[in-house]
Formats: structure tokens, C-alpha cells, sequence
């Protein structure tokens, strides 16, 4: 098992707030950290590139989304699931992160969505569920090879099957990413196969069985990975939760599964009905994704620290640059559930297409 150190800096910027014991109290001390590393992150190098790539669109139930906030009659919202690949230096040496590369197809295990696939009627998964060109192919259409991608880290193990993306010790799978280590956060790893009954429906449960562990880099702490690029703690969703902070030409993003869209972070901007007087209402400054809530407190904080670390969106001041991995998105099947302003994608930057050490050739 690789060393963190070695692909790494590790930060402790929120160790001390995270460990406040009272709820209320960790809430402002991790705003007050966050507002302080912005000052530090926003106006320091930035990435080299960033591109997000859409890998699948999936039903996904309002309550959940909203915290039970939206007055809507909708059961579903439709969410588009996205990867993010990030281009980066790291003292002086080219890296290629890729963020969220779901397997699309193993993650049809997951036993929430197994069930509601032998629930919903055929034609309505055949309207909402739709599964984009495989990763490999949009890396290609990129000037990327799987060869080139030299780091894989999710946001949270929620739906995720390892196996074909590392490949197995049992000869089963082949690794889609052969030159790539994954950043695993040890506390979310080490808990994957004795969950708690409110996790179990959201991990495929054989997801890291046989894993080669030399392809995995166990993680405690806060992580600066490179020029422009962050890997915070963010827990509450799941106890490894996890957020990614790019520096970019257009400021400083995150992308996690912490919210579901920008509403979910400026819910008193909001144009969904019921999530500004629902905020009103509870005196709440964001709406979990919720539906994991053994944890909330702590999702809220991570929320709030996602929020004050990120700039604002230019063309809406009210809502932040928080790119939910996976988006809620506008859909037919669920009216008034359309977000406020929709990210979309993230371009930034120019790709390098040079497999290792300085860019070799660059595409737009």
C-alpha cells in the first residue's frame, strides 16, 4: 500500500474544529477555517485543466434531494451523474485525477437502485435512466488514454464498485486504470463491510472484495494534491465523505454529493417551491442531501464549509460555485423540481495529452 506522503500534502486547517465536541460550536469553527484556507487557496496557482464528463442519468427520490423541502407532487427528481478530470502539477510534474469515474453498469447492484429498477415500469426507467459513451471512450475523445489518469478518488462510496476499476488479486477483473492509485479515505474503507442499516442501501456490499491493495492509498487527513487542487473532508453524507477544490479561471469549485444542486446551498435564493420557507422556517443556512441522516449535523457543517471555501457564481451572486456530482437536472417527470441555475459542466484550462511529466501536446 502506497504512502500518502509521497503523493500529497497533508493539511490540518479544520483539525481543530472538527474536533469541537459541540454540534453548533463545529459549525462556526469550520466556517471560520474555511474562510481562512480560501484566502490561502483562491489566490494561489491554479489547475492546469478541468473537464467534467457525464456518465449516466438516474431517478432519484425528491425527498432525499430537498430534505422533504420541495412542495412538489414529483416522488422523483432526475439527477445526471458526472466524473470530473482534473489536470494538475505537482512540483513541477504533470497529474491526471479523475474524480467520481463511476462503473456505471456494476453500479446497478446497489441494492436501493436494484429494487426500484424491479419497481418502476419499464418505460419510465427507459425515460430517466440513460447511461452515456463508457469513460474510456470520452478519455479518447480527449486525447486521453486510461494509461495516462495516475490518481482516482471519489466522494463517497455510495453506489461504487471498485473491482473493474482497480482490477482484483482473484484474476476476475482487470484494471480499467492500470497506472492509478485510488485516495480512499481509511475510516470509509474500513467500515464498507460492517455497515450501518441506514448505509446498507447505498453500498454494493462486494464493491472492494479481492481489491489490490497496492492500487490503494488509505487516507486520514486533509490532502493538498497539487497546484490548485484539494481533497477536504467533508463527513455527515458518509463517514469518509469527501470534496474536491479546484482553482480555476473562473474561481475557486467544489464537487461533492453533499447537495444535490446549487439550491440545496442558497436555499433562501431559491426558485423550487417550499425550499426558501422551509429554510425560513428551520432557520437553516443549506438542505442536506438526506438520505443517509445518522450524520446530518456533520453533513450540515461540511455543507457550510464547502460553501464558504468556493466562489460565487457570476451570473447569480446568490448561489456558489458547488458542482453536485450528481446534479439534479430539468425533467418531465418532475415539474417545479428544476434547479435555480444549473451548472451543467466545467471546462477550464487546456488539456495536456502528454502521458507523463510535462505537457507533450496540448487539446482545447
Amino acid at each position: 500500500m502506497a504512502n500518502v506522503h509521497d503523493h500529497a500534502t497533508t493539511l490540518h486547517d479544520f483539525d481543530d474544529a472538527w474536533a469541537e465536541p459541540r454540534p453548533g460550536s463545529q459549525v462556526r469553527a469550520i466556517r471560520r477555517a474555511a474562510e481562512r484556507l480560501r484566502e490561502r487557496f483562491a489566490s494561489g496557482p491554479r489547475t492546469v485543466a478541468v473537464r467534467t464528463l457525464d456518465l449516466a442519468t438516474l431517478p432519484y427520490p425528491s425527498r432525499f434531494a430537498f430534505q422533504g423541502a420541495a412542495l412538489s407532487p414529483a416522488p422523483f427528481v432526475v439527477m445526471t451523474h458526472r466524473a470530473m478530470l482534473v489536470q494538475f502539477l505537482r512540483n513541477g510534474e504533470l497529474k491526471t485525477l479523475l474524480f467520481n469515474p463511476t462503473d456505471v453498469v456494476a453500479a446497478r447492484e446497489t441494492p436501493y437502485f436494484s429494487r426500484l429498477r424491479s419497481t418502476l415500469p419499464e418505460m419510465a426507467e427507459r425515460l430517466v435512466a440513460r447511461v452515456e459513451a463508457p469513460i474510456d471512450e470520452q478519455l479518447r475523445a480527449l486525447g486521453l488514454r486510461v494509461e495516462d489518469i495516475d490518481y482516482i478518488a471519489y466522494d463517497h462510496f455510495h453506489t461504487q464498485d471498485l473491482r473493474p476499476i482497480l482490477g482484483t488479486t482473484d484474476g476476475r477483473y482487470r484494471a480499467r486504470f492500470p497506472n492509478a492509485q485510488l485516495l480512499a479515505p481509511s475510516v470509509e474503507w474500513d467500515t464498507w463491510d460492517d455497515l450501518h442499516p441506514m448505509q446498507r442501501a447505498w453500498f454494493v456490499s462486494a464493491g472492494r472484495d479481492h481489491v489490490a491493495m497496492d492500487n490503494v492509498i488509505l487516507t486520514r487527513t486533509d490532502l493538498q494534491l497539487g497546484d490548485g487542487v484539494l481533497l477536504l473532508r467533508t463527513p455527515g453524507h458518509t463517514l469518509g465523505n469527501q470534496t474536491l477544490f479546484v482553482a480555476t479561471d473562473s474561481g475557486v469549485w467544489g464537487t461533492s454529493e453533499n447537495g444535490t444542486c446549487v439550491d440545496n446551498y442558497s436555499p433562501h435564493e431559491s426558485q423550487i417551491p417550499g425550499l426558501a420557507m422551509s429554510a425560513r422556517n428551520l432557520d437553516l443556512d443549506v438542505l442536506l442531501n438526506a438520505n443517509t441522516p445518522e450524520l446530518a449535523s456533520r453533513q450540515y457543517a461540511s455543507m457550510i464549509l464547502e460553501k464558504a471555501l468556493v466562489d460565487r457564481v457570476k451570473r447569480a451572486p446568490g448561489f456558489v460555485q458547488m458542482f453536485a456530482s450528481s446534479e439534479v437536472t430539468p425533467n418531465r417527470i418532475a415539474p417545479g423540481l428544476a434547479p435555480t441555475i444549473l451548472h451543467g459542466s466545467l471546462s477550464s484550462g487546456v488539456l495536456s495529452t502528454g502521458s507523463r511529466g510535462l505537457p507533450k501536446r496540448s487539446v482545447g
